[in-house]
């Protein structure tokens, strides 16, 4: 209790932004009252006031075994990312046969081509025609709404055909059962196309509400990013439809028709596995901390489903 009591007062301060004075008054009226469990449970340690004490330790370094080795992970696909002048060296199809079709590749960068594509283009000998790099992200508001939900920006030159899209929830969103999340992406994607050009180049940040900039260099080509406007209905402003009528290509840049005909083929979702493991160096606390139980707590713990159906 005390310590959700101290992560209270961080969130207090961090993510509502409500003060000291606020923050510490939630402490001092919470914690005292906490502190005086503790302190009888200290009392009573030889009359089994310890296993209360003991479970509560327990728990503190389960969550900080689980904090700790998903930093390492992150830092690890940070650290191990696919360079931008490596991708320009393999030209337009990435040294692979690109066959038709839309492949998401999810990952939990929001910057730069994570290692697990570079394992992807390694081990096998055709891609699809469009790539996007899918990334969600928690951000610290109550609602997004949706014409805030994708950011979209390119990787590398046209010729790639290679997109990022950022996806954005917020924590009381709310889980749909038909989002129609191909469609909508495909759409998000078609809109940044048609209107990139007419946007003027220039080097900016990309501001996701979790508090870090990411710069848009890191991102490849792109020199800029853009929001999209969902204001009138998914339907309407589709250029396909999902029963199969004709498209109505007349309207449509080059780029724009490739990517149609690429959702027409087939969109493939495409999420790597990463598995943490302690050094042969490391001392024995870690080796168990990160080799047994972190490696328990990633195979049977899994974060929510998003509604990207």
């Amino acid at each position: 209790m005390f310590v959700t009591t101290c992560l209270m007062t961080l969130v207090i301060l961090i993510v509502w932004k409500q003060g000291i004075i606020k923050a510490l008054t939630c402490f001092l009226l919470f914690g005292s009252i906490e502190l005086l469990y503790i302190s009888a449970s200290v009392c009573k340690i030889p009359e089994g006031g310890w296993i209360p004490i003991s479970l509560s330790f327990i728990f503190m370094a389960i969550m900080f075994t689980w904090n700790y080795g998903t930093m390492k992970k992150h830092q690890f696909d940070v650290e191990n990312k696919v360079s931008m002048s490596k991708m320009l060296s393999l030209g337009p199809c990435l040294g692979m046969v690109r066959v038709p079709g839309i492949g998401l590749i999810f990952s939990n960068l929001a910057s730069g081509i994570p290692a697990i594509f570079g394992h992807f283009i390694t081990n096998l000998p055709a891609f699809h025609q469009v790539l996007v790099f899918v990334c969600a992200k928690s951000v610290q508001v109550p609602y997004v709404s949706e014409s805030e939900r994708l950011v979209i920006s390119r990787i590398g030159p046209k010729e790639f055909y290679m997109f990022r899209c950022i996806v954005r929830y917020s924590y009381k969103d709310m889980q749909q059962e038909n989002y129609n999340f191909d469609n909508k992406l495909v759409f998000a994607i078609i809109q940044f196309i048609e209107i990139e050009d007419s946007v003027p180049e220039q080097t900016s940040q990309l501001t996701i509400d979790d508090g870090r900039n990411i710069n848009v260099e890191d991102l490849g080509a792109s020199q800029h990013t853009l929001k999209l406007d969902w204001s009138h209905s998914e339907k309407s402003c589709l250029p396909f439809s999902c029963d199969g009528q004709q498209l109505r290509d007349e309207s449509y840049k080059v780029e724009s028709l490739q990517i149609l005909k690429a959702k027409e083929s087939g969109v493939t979702y495409i999420v790597g596995h990463s598995y943490a493991e302690a050094k042969k160096s490391s001392s024995i606390l870690k080796k168990f901390g990160i080799d047994v139980v972190y490696a328990f707590l990633s195979k049977n713990c899994r974060e929510p489903d998003l509604c990207w159906k």
